[in-house]
């Protein structure tokens, strides 16, 4: 395990959580994530969740100038008994039956292939190891750079690219560990729609998604991630979806972050602060239309830093998600948990970013859900 220097304090180092098992994933190749070939193209591309765009988020902060804040650990994979904390029996089963029997397409774009489920596992695994590394002192921020991604799969069944809820299943360990009150911020550019559904009822878990306004996308994607999806229950209130119109960019991001985020997560005290990271929200990246550059990956992680260290002691749990632009996104990661040290310089230049930003729009978008949260929402009202 390469270790940052000593003299770093637990706030000025992250401690990450890989393992190479997790690039057994394969998912093959074809039209984009459909994994058809339409018999007239000589070139079919690599399903957008393919090992190459993690292999590269490690080696950036193994060898990039972030290196030295960086402590590397390794986990097992999780246990079936685990997965049960958020995943219904039945929906594991039927998990471990396909892989039994050699595979199954879950929905579209999401294959369980040979060596799937194994990577499946050690994702969970080495999540719930960063969350249980945080929970007792180890260290304060932990990265668990997992894939299969998790933040759409649902209590009982897959969804996008992802099979098991691995930040859901650290928010449970928190839970039961005896924290009382968890917040959830997801960056990816899509609803992270199953981790909402798994705290759906919940009053000790805030989930706030950031994603890109693209509705419902069919039967293992029902929620639409609109504003009026606000929980049920003693969770009513405690879900808070923020869609964002395609080119929000750095600013918009911002200023979101400022009068929708912040204020929640004041007011709701957070005892573990949870960052779900998903570099498909950049400028470049195949799978969303957000035009976040660097700065604003690094502007984002200063702010959940600053709510870390005013509600939860510092502890911060990061979780990642998707992101496939195969190098851009190795950078925004590497921005992102810049943010996250509160380092005073960025270490690394934007190769690549160039894009006229007109906030005008978002922010009128992100007055409006203020509007209508402040109006529906009691808890964001008064607190």
């Amino acid at each position: 395990m390469a270790a940052s220097s000593s003299s770093s304090s637990s706030t000025s180092r992250i401690d990450a959580f890989w393992h190479d098992g997790m690039l057994n994933h394969d998912t093959g190749r074809g039209v984009f994530d459909t994994g058809s070939d339409p018999g007239f193209l000589d070139v079919l591309e690599k399903h957008p969740e393919n090992p190459d765009r993690v292999r590269n988020m490690v080696s950036i902060l193994k060898r990039g100038p972030i290196s030295p804040y960086v402590s590397w650990h390794s986990a097992t994979p999780a246990l079936i008994s685990q997965l049960l904390s958020f995943h219904s029996p039945e929906y594991i089963k039927e998990l471990v039956e396909a892989n039994k029997n050699g595979g199954k397409v879950l929905c579209c774009g999401t294959f369980l292939n040979p060596g799937s489920w194994d990577a499946a596992l050690l994702a969970a695994g080495n999540t719930l190891s960063a969350m249980k590394h945080v929970l007792d002192g180890k260290g304060k921020i932990a990265y668990a750079l997992v894939r299969p991604p998790g933040h759409h799969a649902q209590p009982s069944q897959a969804d996008g690219y992802c099979f098991l809820n691995n930040a859901g299943l650290a928010v449970r360990l928190a839970l039961d560990s005896g924290c009382k009150r968890v917040v959830v911020v997801d960056i990816d550019v899509h609803y992270g729609n199953g981790t909402a559904e798994g705290f759906y009822q919940s009053n000790d878990v805030l989930t706030i998604s950031l994603h890109m306004n693209h509705g419902s996308w069919g039967p293992s994607h029902p929620q639409s991630g609109s504003v009026d999806e606000l929980g049920e229950g003693e969770g009513y209130g405690y879900n808070m979806n923020i869609p964002l119109p395609n080119g929000t960019g750095d600013r918009g991001y911002e200023y979101a972050m400022t009068e929708l985020v912040v204020p929640a997560v004041e007011s709701f005290k957070p005892e573990m602060v949870v960052l779900v990271i998903g570099q498909d929200s950049s400028a470049f990246d195949p799978n969303g239309r957000q035009c976040l550059t660097m700065d604003g990956y690094r502007a984002i992680g200063q702010t959940i830093r600053g709510l870390a260290d005013r509600h939860s002691g510092g502890r911060i749990l990061i979780v990642q998600e998707g992101g496939y632009h195969v190098t851009y996104s190795a950078y925004c990661l590497h921005a992102t948990l810049v943010g996250i040290l509160d380092l005073p310089d960025p270490l690394l230049v934007d190769p690549i970013a160039y894009y006229p930003e007109d906030e005008a729009f978002p922010v009128k978008v992100v007055d409006s859900i203020k509007r209508y949260l402040v109006d529906k929402v009691p808890f964001f009202k008064y607190h």
